[in-house]
C-alpha cells in the first residue's frame, strides 16, 4: 500500500474528518476557515523573499550552478507530482533536491493534479462539484507522499496548481473551493502548509471571495498568475492587501520566455515570492572531541534522546534560541526532532544564526480574528509593536511562554520578528495549553 493510500485510509477511518492520530496526539476539531497544522517533530516552515523562476522540467544542477549568482533569481519551482503534470522530470530526485538547496536555492514545490471541469485548456483529469472534495483529499495525500520521497519535509509549503477556468460556471466555482479546502485540510493533517497557484481572474477571485467563509478551509498562501511585468505582491486587482498578508504571496509576473545566465539558456516564467517554500535538511558534522548529546529541547537540562560520535553527520532542519553554551545560544533541530547546541556543529557561524543557509525554526498558524496586536512581551500589558496581524495571516511562531491569560489560555507565542501574540488568537494545536512540537522559549 502506498503512503498516499495509507493516508487516505486514515481519513476514511475517521469518517473523512481530520480527527487523526499523529504521533499519538489527536488533532482537535477546528472550524473553518482556519485549521491547525500537525507539525512533525523534525519540521519547520521555510520562507523565501525574492525573485524566482519556474521551468517545465527541473534544470540540471549544472544549469542551476551557472545561474546561481549570475541571475536575479534565488527560488526555483519544481513540478513534483500530479496526474496532469506535462513534462518529464529526469533531474528531480532526492539527490537533486539536496544539491539545489546546498547550492543556495530555495524550492517552490508545485503539484499539477486534477483540474476543474470548466478549466480552459485540454488537461484530461478533471473534478466537478460532486467529487472535488475526494479529489482534493487524494491529491493532497499523494502530494505529501511525493514530497516526502524527495526529502521535502514537514512545514514546507506545497502548492496545488489550479489553472484558469470559466467563472460563469457556478457549480465549477463551488468545485474549486471544495477542492482547495480538501487539499488544505489534508496537507495540514500531514504537517504541511497549503498553497495554491491560481489565475488572477478566476481562482484568486473565488478564493478571495470565500476567504472568511466557514464552509471552506483557507489556503495558507496564494501564488497568482498575472503576466503584466510587475513583480509587486501588493495592490492586486482581485484580492485586497488584507488577505494572505504576511509572507503568504507569490506572483508569476512574466510568462514563457528564454533567459541566459552564466552561458546557460532556460525557458522560464518569472516570479516574485514572499511565501513559504520547501524545507530540506542540510548536512553538517559534529565538531566536538567527545560524543555530542542530542536533547528533547534546546537546553542542557532537557533529557538526552541520542548521542552522536565526533565527526558524525547531522541532518539539520532549522535553528532556534536556547541555553547559552560557550559563545552561542543557538541550537540546531535535527530531522528526528532532537536538539543539539550549535557550538558543536560545523554550521557556518559558531556564535550566532547561520541565516544564509538555515531557516529559523518556526511553526506557523493562521490568525483567527480580524485584528491581533503584536506586543513587545508575553502579556496584554506590554506595548504594541508594528502593525496588527490580520485574520488569516500566518503567525510564524518560534516558541511559547506563559504570560497573561487571554480567553482560555495563558500561553503566548513569540514570532519570527521577535514580537508576541496570545496563542488564543492563533490556529495551533491547542488554544488552552502548549502546542505540540513548538519549543518553550528560553
Amino acid at each position: 500500500m502506498s503512503a498516499a493510500q495509507m493516508f487516505l485510509r486514515g481519513l476514511a477511518a475517521c469518517g473523512g474528518s481530520l480527527a487523526l492520530l499523529v504521533a499519538g496526539l489527536a488533532l482537535p476539531a477546528a472550524a473553518e476557515p482556519e485549521t491547525p497544522v500537525v507539525y512533525s517533530s523534525g519540521s519547520t516552515a521555510t520562507r523565501a523573499n525574492g525573485l524566482g523562476f519556474d521551468a517545465c522540467s527541473a534544470p540540471s544542477l549544472a544549469a542551476l550552478g551557472a545561474w546561481r549568482g549570475t541571475s536575479p533569481y534565488g527560488v526555483v519551482n519544481i513540478y513534483f507530482g500530479g496526474n496532469n503534470r506535462g513534462c518529464a522530470q529526469p533531474n528531480l530526485t532526492p539527490t537533486w533536491v539536496r544539491g539545489a538547496v546546498a547550492a543556495g536555492w530555495k524550492l517552490l514545490p508545485t503539484y499539477f493534479g486534477y483540474q476543474p471541469t470548466c478549466m480552459f485548456g485540454n488537461k484530461p483529469n478533471r473534478y466537478n462539484a460532486g467529487n472535488a472534495t475526494a479529489r482534493g483529499n487524494s491529491d493532497g495525500a499523494d502530494a505529501v507522499a511525493q514530497a516526502q520521497a524527495l526529502g521535502v519535509l514537514s512545514g514546507s509549503g506545497l502548492y496545488a496548481d489550479v489553472e484558469n477556468y470559466d467563472r460563469t460556471d457556478g457549480p465549477c466555482r463551488t468545485a474549486v473551493r471544495r477542492y482547495v479546502s480538501a487539499w488544505t485540510k489534508t496537507l495540514h493533517a500531514a504537517g504541511y502548509l497549503a498553497g495554491v497557484y491560481v489565475h488572477q481572474d478566476s481562482g484568486l477571485r473565488d478564493l478571495s471571495e470565500s476567504y472568511n467563509w466557514s464552509a471552506y478551509a483557507r489556503a495558507d498562501a496564494v501564488w497568482m498568475a498575472r503576466w503584466d511585468g510587475d513583480p509587486s505582491l501588493t495592490n492586486w486587482p482581485t484580492a485586497p492587501n488584507s488577505q494572505w498578508s504576511y509572507y503568504q504571496r507569490a506572483k508569476q509576473y512574466q510568462g514563457d520566455h528564454d533567459e541566459t545566465h552564466g552561458g546557460v539558456t532556460i525557458n522560464v516564467d518569472s516570479d516574485s515570492v514572499r511565501a513559504p517554500v520547501a524545507t530540506v535538511a542540510r548536512q553538517y558534522a559534529v565538531t566536538s572531541s567527545t560524543p555530542l548529546n542530542a536533547r528533547s529541547g534546546p537546553s542542557s537540562s532537557s533529557p538526552v534522546v541520542r548521542t552522536y560520535a565526533p565527526g558524525a553527520a547531522l541532518s539539520v532542519v532549522c535553528q532556534g534560541s536556547g541555553q547559552q553554551v560557550g559563545p552561542t545560544a543557538v541550537w540546531d533541530r535535527l530531522t528526528n526532532g532532537a536538539w543539539v547546541s550549535d557550538r558543536y556543529v560545523s554550521t557556518p557561524s559558531g556564535t550566532g544564526f547561520s541565516a544564509s543557509v538555515l531557516p529559523r525554526c518556526t511553526y506557523p498558524g493562521q490568525v483567527t480574528v480580524d485584528l491581533v496586536n503584536a506586543r513587545t512581551g508575553p502579556g496584554a500589558s506590554y506595548p504594541t509593536t508594528g502593525s496588527p496581524l490580520r485574520r488569516g495571516a500566518l503567525a510564524y511562531v518560534m516558541c511559547q511562554r506563559a504570560g497573561s491569560r487571554v480567553g482560555t489560555t495563558a500561553v503566548w507565542d513569540k514570532l519570527r520578528n521577535g514580537s508576541w501574540v496570545s496563542d488564543y488568537y492563533v490556529s495551533n494545536r491547542s488554544n488552552t495549553t502548549w502546542s505540540s512540537r513548538v519549543p518553550r522559549c528560553p
